[in-house]
């Protein structure tokens, strides 16, 4: 049988339709994958960054403790502020 005009055309918006449907799909899924490698990269840089303050978080809370030690607070002020006691020299050395 000979196709008909009408057939053609209908054969070619058929064909049109469904190829626009996988151009649309795929479209569709490459975004969603591009976005999936962008939220895995910042999961990644996230981790790390919290890693890195909870080791921050350790070493604070850790020099919060000691600071509860008097003579700890003494030793510190005369290391770091070059604070002394009555009838103290403090001699600093480089």
């Amino acid at each position: 049988m000979k196709s008909t005009v009408r057939q053609k055309r209908r054969l070619l918006f058929i064909s049109l339709t469904i190829i626009m449907l996988l151009v649309s799909l795929v479209s569709s899924v490459s975004k969603d994958i591009a976005q999936i490698y962008k939220n895995r990269k910042e999961t990644a840089r996230l981790s790390t960054k919290y890693e890195n303050l909870l080791s921050e978080q350790k070493k604070l809370s850790s020099e919060v403790a000691k600071m509860q030690d008097p003579e700890y607070v003494v030793r510190y002020a005369k290391e770091k502020y070059l604070y002394s006691t009555d009838n103290e020299i403090i001699i600093r050395f480089d």
